[in-house]
């Protein structure tokens, strides 16, 4: 990413986050341009380019009034009808591609001894991104723009590990997942260290469409815990792979976002992203 396009992510980013924090207030076009220093003309066409929508419809995407209807009429379904739709093209859902591994009771438990694990960055619509893979599959991602960080964030999941700074074709296929056409979406592995809790609830985290929300307690009747809502919320915000588990899906039953371990902006990005992908219709 050079500086040119460093500078239009962080104003977008910006963008987003005034959308996000005033979305109640319907801000115009002009409005939300000007909080990012550009014209009109420019900020509405940098932000479609990044965004595939303009800003009205991506800010409609992000409004609380439509994600409780979202989740209103995906109550019945959501789950159901994830393995049954866009099955082709560019909407084609890139969670069906994805495959957990569990770690062994072993790799769990001696932070890592014998694994040996590559890892390397890469840009993304989202900003700068870690992506780190054993020989069974991506067993870490995550979205950090200081490289330093996200290494020894890393390492801290697994101390005891060998880690060898190098690209592999695991991370290349996890990393097509930004793509904008998945219509050959490679098979994208994991191999996640969790309990059999935690790796349940982020099984059930990639059944949820994309363009489509949940809310912790949805999740916690889907795998039958429905009093585990707490807990549900717990193995959520542990979700080691960014994006690939899309944690950013699940929200609160008011409609509110809520909190994500990447920021509530990237958060907002996300949802409002994916909508527009999938090209959702708008609120009328």
């Amino acid at each position: 990413m050079n500086e040119q396009e460093k500078m239009n992510y962080s104003r977008v980013a910006n963008a987003i986050d005034y959308i996000r924090q005033n979305f109640r207030d319907q801000p115009n076009l002009d409005e939300v341009a000007e909080k990012v220093h550009l014209s009109s003309f420019h900020f509405q066409k940098l932000f479609s380019e990044w965004a595939g929508t303009t800003p009205k419809k991506f800010l409609q995407f992000v409004s609380v009034e439509y994600a409780k209807r979202l989740l209103k009429e995906s109550r019945a379904t959501l789950f159901e009808t994830a393995f049954e739709t866009g099955l082709s093209g560019t909407s084609r859902l890139h969670d069906l591609f994805v495959n957990i591994e569990g770690m062994t009771p072993a790799e769990y438990k001696n932070g890592g001894q014998d694994l040996s694990i590559n890892y390397s960055f890469a840009d993304s619509p989202f900003g700068r991104v870690i992506v780190a893979s054993t020989r069974k599959g991506i067993c870490y991602m995550a979205f950090e723009d200081d490289e330093q960080i996200a290494f020894e964030k890393l390492t801290l999941k697994f101390p005891s590990a060998h880690f060898d700074k190098k690209t592999d074709i695991l991370q290349q296929n996890a990393l097509c997942i930004f793509k904008n056409d998945w219509s050959s979406l490679p098979q994208i592995k994991l191999h996640l260290k969790g309990t059999d809790f935690q790796l349940k609830v982020w099984e059930a985290l990639l059944k949820i469409p994309m363009g489509r929300l949940s809310t912790y307690g949805s999740i916690a009747q889907k795998i039958e815990a429905p009093t585990a809502s707490r807990a549900v919320g717990t193995a959520i915000g542990s979700n080691p792979v960014a994006f690939l588990i899309p944690c950013h899906r699940v929200i609160q039953s008011t409609g509110i976002f809520g909190g994500y371990m990447w920021g509530s902006t990237r958060k907002t990005a996300i949802i409002g992203w994916e909508g527009a992908k999938v090209n959702v219709e708008s609120i009328s």
